[in-house]
């Protein structure tokens, strides 16, 4: 029978959104509104609080494309991005693979080995690999006892080795955080579709290529995603480890935004919102390729 007031669905409705209601307005005002006041702002020239509407008022945008600077930073995280990245998956897909045996001893320990590296403070890591491929550090002294180089190699004052510092240590953060999320993969494979693979003659290669990588799929495109999501906005690396150096020529695009809004003591907000939302337009469209591209789906 129905009594006076809201009925027993009304009020589920309404405790649902009252539930949800303080989380939405937290997104709106701190990510949502943020994004729009960022876009209006890059319509804009001038700098810190005398800023004044473009004329016109896409002039911000098409500045960045006559940039040198910033086209050589997009250039540099791009680079990044095609050799870091797919090192980066398949050293943590197979790593997981190992780590996954469930012969093998000690796993505990070696999985949190490979995973350490993630915990590490990002100026920490940078400092300690500074040290490591300084002109005098460890990496020249074990290259000079072994006679693979005659002399000191400047890794951080060269623009390529200066590059390859960069793209190692990004490797050796991130392939551990990585390879949690493949092995959380694996651990939802039963066991007997192995075993089955076994019996009807599939070697090693055939059982990962041909089972393991196609029921890791989902994993595979998820971090595919955060990976690129990750490059694009590379930022630490190139502040901390070679300060965009040599002469810019390791700049990343976050490196660069930065610069404009506080590092160069010129307070260029509308053309560092600019270049931000030039950066968004990338991460969606890549995002958007990997999702069609990992959907299988009829």
């Amino acid at each position: 029978m129905k009594k006076k007031g809201m009925s027993v669905l009304a009020k589920q409705h309404a405790a649902g959104w009252a539930f949800l209601m303080p989380a939405t307005l937290l997104i709106f005002v701190m990510s949502f509104y943020p994004m729009v006041q960022a876009f209006l702002m890059s319509l804009k020239t001038g700098s810190s609080a005398r800023l004044k509407w473009a004329n016109p008022v896409s002039f911000n945008y098409t500045r960045m494309f006559s940039d040198k600077l910033f086209m050589r930073s997009v250039g540099n995280t791009f680079l990044y991005l095609v050799i870091q990245v797919p090192i980066m998956l398949i050293l943590a897909i197979l790593l997981a693979q190992l780590l996954n045996n469930k012969d093998l001893k000690f796993k505990g320990l070696f999985r949190t080995c490979v995973f350490l590296p993630c915990a590490t403070s990002l100026v920490s890591y940078a400092l300690i690999f500074k040290s490591l491929f300084a002109t005098q550090g460890l990496i020249n002294s074990v290259l000079s006892n072994m006679h693979i180089i005659s002399k000191n190699i400047n890794w951080l004052g060269n623009p390529g080795t200066a590059r390859f510092v960069i793209i190692f240590a990004l490797i050796w953060r991130w392939t551990g955080y990585n390879m949690v999320f493949y092995l959380a993969g694996l651990q939802n494979i039963e066991y007997s579709v192995y075993e089955a693979a076994h019996i009807d003659g599939a070697n090693g290669w055939k059982t990962f290529w041909y089972i393991t990588v196609p029921l890791l799929k989902p994993v595979i495109v998820m971090t595919f995603i955060m990976s690129i999501n990750g490059t694009l906005q590379l930022f630490d690396e190139s502040v901390n480890l070679t300060k965009g150096g040599p002469a810019n020529t390791t700049i990343t695009m976050s490196h660069y935004i930065y610069n404009n809004s506080f590092g160069q003591g010129v307070a260029n907000f509308g053309y560092a919102c600019a270049m931000s939302f030039f950066v968004f337009i990338l991460v969606a469209i890549l995002a958007a390729i990997n999702l069609k591209v990992g959907d299988t789906r009829d």
